[in-house]
């Protein structure tokens, strides 16, 4: 059993601070509200079926989660962010559904090796900071021939763009680390896995988000539910000017993407890869 759990006084001090990120506002609502299916799509692309030994990777708000142990499987949800895992428990007794919620870091997975059927990851994984640490552990925790599912945003796509928005009103990121939208990158997610799996699919796919009246009530939104947007803003909330340029440029990224005509409609681009570990 090889389980990861070194980690330097600066990944330790990073770590909590993503852990803190994602507790801020309201991403288990926001995932309900936004995107509902995206986590039984990739339980379904995965080929998830009762009796399968599946962990959820970075599983937040439950999305996939919840899916796959609604088929019979033997779900495992880790999470860095205890306040995700609790609403996701709480979410799982309400819908009268079997799961194990575990706190872990995507970076140092507490499970031994070679235990999972499945390995999934709903725009979840993507965020851990240093991608080869993740992609390692993932291909670490399962079993030669099982299955490592993974949705991530692209780049190009909608969200990618919304972080590349949002990049200039924070703080820099510490040396090491990459960029959540790399892992939407096809040819990036092969370098990562390397030779160690086989038989790679890539889908992109899009999602509609049609829950918002307007761009600037998709800003409101993000402002007050999603954990990276409310830190943006906290950020910066002793700048006034910057705060108005925030609004501005988050309110016109989503209006060049609406095709909507009574409300926005937006289609939010996003990665589909499924890979069976050699």
């Amino acid at each position: 059993m090889t389980i990861s759990t070194a980690q330097t006084p600066a990944d330790s001090t990073l770590k909590a601070k993503h852990r803190a990120m994602w507790a801020l506002g309201d991403y288990p609502s926001l995932a309900t509200t936004v995107i509902p299916d995206l986590g039984a799509e990739l339980v379904n692309a995965c080929g998830i079926r009762a009796g399968d030994n599946v962990l959820d990777v970075a599983a937040g708000a439950r999305n996939a989660a919840i899916p796959a142990a609604a088929l019979g499987a033997r779900v495992v949800a880790c999470d860095l962010t205890p306040e995700l895992l609790a609403a996701g428990r709480q979410r799982a007794d309400e819908q009268a559904v079997d799961v194990e919620w575990k706190e872990g870091d995507a970076e140092a997975l507490p499970f031994p090796d070679e235990v999972f059927d499945k390995v999934i990851s709903c725009v979840g994984v993507m965020f851990a900071p240093h991608h080869q640490a993740a992609a390692d552990e993932l291909i670490r925790v399962c079993r030669p021939g099982g299955t490592i599912g993974l949705m991530n945003w692209t780049p190009e796509g909608f969200v990618g763009q919304m972080l590349a928005t949002m990049k200039p009103y924070v703080a820099a990121p510490p040396s090491g680390t990459l960029p959540p939208p790399l892992w939407g990158d096809p040819a990036h997610v092969r370098e990562l896995f390397g030779e160690r799996v086989a038989d790679i699919g890539v889908e992109t796919r899009t999602v509609t988000v049609d829950c918002f009246a307007d761009p600037a009530g998709f800003r409101e939104y993000f402002k007050s539910h999603y954990g990276p947007t409310v830190g943006a803003y906290r950020a910066i909330e002793d700048q006034p000017a910057m705060v108005a340029a925030l609004d501005t440029d988050l309110a016109e990224l989503a209006k060049r993407h609406d095709r909507g005509t009574s409300h926005t409609v937006m289609d939010w681009e996003y990665v589909l890869i499924t890979a069976r570990r050699r």
